[in-house]
């Protein structure tokens, strides 16, 4: 932990943007867990539930071709600030989201709002290989994700209580503030970035980048690696749990809450426990091991505390796999393509998490079993480590450090 304070005390830029994502992200998991609880208490059918879990994803999906070309050509402060607005002002308007009638509303905010988040984080994602190189880049990857992790973990923490005893109504106007706190802090960031200044147009990158690709198929396999991580989209499988298995044992906004911040207690201090793992040829066993504590949870899962306890479990592996094979990326691309890259892959991760969620809730609403569901993810998982390993034997990936 001391090294990722070090890289803060040194690096004033990622400081202020790690400061923002902090606020921005525990914000988000109030919105979350108000948006299920909400779903719940009308008395959605699952497949609803499953879409509006999809939704929270699918805009990424649609956005990346177009999102990465104007990355490449845009001040990144100026896009974050157009950004983060679009956020505050979906947020907010949650709020007038209160019954059945109002779906269609819900679903439309859902999308600007995670589109908005989804071009936010590619924006930052590809800022951070111009501002940082080598060990350094894969820390501050390492410290997004446990950023993230932890304000996973206290979010959704508090936000069950805070939806429990306030409501959605308030829940959505929380987040809707710390987002213009962000927005503030964002303002008085000396961010200066030297764009590389191309003749192309949209369709011209777009078109070029997609050579780029085929020219370097290595980008493609670590594009498509990454994108096993979206199978951890767990969102519609642990509402449809509380739905299910523990509403005579605990108030729903409750259990979301704290299902959620036991997984993300799992993704804070599985960096720390397997930072001595972290290189190329144990990253196959970590997928392995992502596999196993699925499968935990899918027979663990009808009991709510033994479900609390596999969730920490299922956390454990997932940051480190996201921030390595991320960083793998990263480093195997020119500078050029930074943004474009990035937003395909984070349209291969979103669009695996999309079709996660919608399966979930096909699969739920065709008589499947939860566990037997859980089961299918665990061999996801499985197929990743094969992958990687047959990356590694086919294409040259040096060590990360």
């Amino acid at each position: 932990m001391k090294e990722y304070l070090n890289l803060l005390k040194s690096e004033p830029i990622l400081r202020r943007l790690s400061t923002i994502q902090l606020i921005a992200y525990f914000g988000a998991w109030f919105s979350n867990v108000a948006i299920y609880t909400l779903l719940l208490e009308l008395k959605v059918a699952p497949s609803v539930v499953a879409f509006v879990a999809m939704l929270h994803f699918l805009a990424g999906v649609i956005q990346a071709p177009l999102s990465g070309s104007i990355i490449d050509k845009m001040k990144p402060k100026k896009l974050l600030l157009i950004l983060i607005s679009f956020e505050i002002v979906a947020t907010y308007c949650l709020v007038f989201v209160n019954g059945i009638d109002d779906l269609n509303l819900l679903y439309m905010l859902i999308f600007v709002k995670m589109a908005a988040a989804s071009f936010y984080f590619t924006t930052e994602m590809s800022l951070l290989p111009k501002i940082l190189s080598g060990d350094k880049l894969q820390k501050a990857n390492e410290l997004h994700s446990i950023i993230w992790s932890f304000s996973y973990t206290l979010g959704m923490a508090i936000s069950g209580f805070v939806v429990y005893w306030f409501g959605v109504d308030f829940a959505f106007i929380l987040d809707g503030t710390l987002f213009v706190i962000g927005f503030i802090l964002l303002i008085k960031l000396p961010l200066h970035v030297e764009i590389i200044k191309s003749g192309e147009n949209l369709l011209q990158m777009m078109s070029g980048t997609f050579s780029y690709i085929k020219q370097n198929p290595l980008a493609l396999h670590l594009m498509l690696l990454h994108a096993f991580i979206g199978l951890t989209a767990f969102d519609a499988l642990v509402a449809l749990m509380v739905d299910r298995y523990y509403a005579g044992v605990i108030a729903t906004s409750l259990a979301l809450g704290l299902l959620h911040a036991s997984r993300a207690l799992g993704l804070v201090i599985g960096p720390i426990l397997l930072a001595k793992f972290t290189k190329n040829r144990y990253i196959s066993y970590i997928f392995y091991a992502q596999a196993l504590a699925v499968l935990l949870w899918a027979f663990l899962m009808h009991d709510f505390y033994l479900s609390l306890f596999a969730s920490v479990i299922v956390g454990l592996f997932t940051t480190t796999l996201w921030s390595y094979t991320y960083t793998l990326l990263q480093k195997n691309i020119d500078e050029k393509y930074y943004g474009r890259i990035v937003a395909y892959n984070d349209m291969l991760f979103l669009g695996t998490a999309a079709f996660t969620s919608f399966m979930i809730g096909f699969l739920a609403t065709n008589d499947f079993s939860l566990q037997q569901i859980a089961i299918f993810m665990s061999g996801g998982f499985m197929l990743g480590g094969f992958y990687f390993k047959w990356i590694l034997k086919n294409k040259n990936i040096g060590e990360m450090s």
